[in-house]
């Protein structure tokens, strides 16, 4: 669930608020294509529940998501189909905002874009870092001194934590009842 830490602890309430509104909830049956690799993608989603798979017809199974996760940010950021499928793999429900709601209220809202911008930048970074540690650099020596220690989080994302979580429980009980 890091990455729904990173999302929404960068954006305000105004923000979580907007999108809460503005986004679907949506029933995803298990075996259902969320995302199909090569496909362009409509939507940003937000799991609430469920179990879904990320595959790449290269490289197979990637990463198991669950509660918490959002999918589709690279494909909105760049407006590139996506290099993986996500599948469900139980019965699951996710919260779809369409990209082009999103690339309007990013066009309209300077604040809401720097907030989202920066959030999705905050955690595609600690990704980077991650796969980095991952691929063996730093066995030698580290790359950076200010390098994290693997699995700690960002000072940022630590500094509103408390609000990133309370925002998520939040959407959950919105739409999970």
């Amino acid at each position: 669930m890091r990455k729904v830490l990173y999302i929404l602890g960068q954006l305000s309430d105004d923000d979580v608020e907007w999108m809460a509104t503005t986004g679907v909830r949506q029933h995803i049956r298990s075996g259902q294509d969320l995302v199909t690799e090569g496909q362009p993608l409509k939507a940003l989603y937000l799991v609430l529940d469920g179990r879904f798979e990320v595959t790449s017809r290269s490289a197979g199974s990637l990463a198991i998501l669950s509660c918490g996760e959002i999918v589709g940010e690279i494909s909105m950021i760049d407006e590139r189909p996506p290099a993986a499928s996500v599948i469900a793999r139980t019965d699951g429900v996710v919260l779809a905002l369409n990209n082009d709601d999103l690339r309007r209220k990013l066009a309209a809202d300077v604040a809401f874009a720097a907030h989202f911008y920066r959030s999705v930048a905050t955690f595609l970074a600690e990704r980077m870092r991650s796969t980095v540690q991952r691929m063996g650099y730093g066995k030698q020596g580290r790359l950076d001194d200010a390098v994290e220690v693997d699995g700690e989080l960002d000072i940022n994302v630590l500094d509103n934590l408390h609000l990133a979580g309370a925002r998520f429980d939040r959407i959950l009980k919105r739409f999970m009842g």
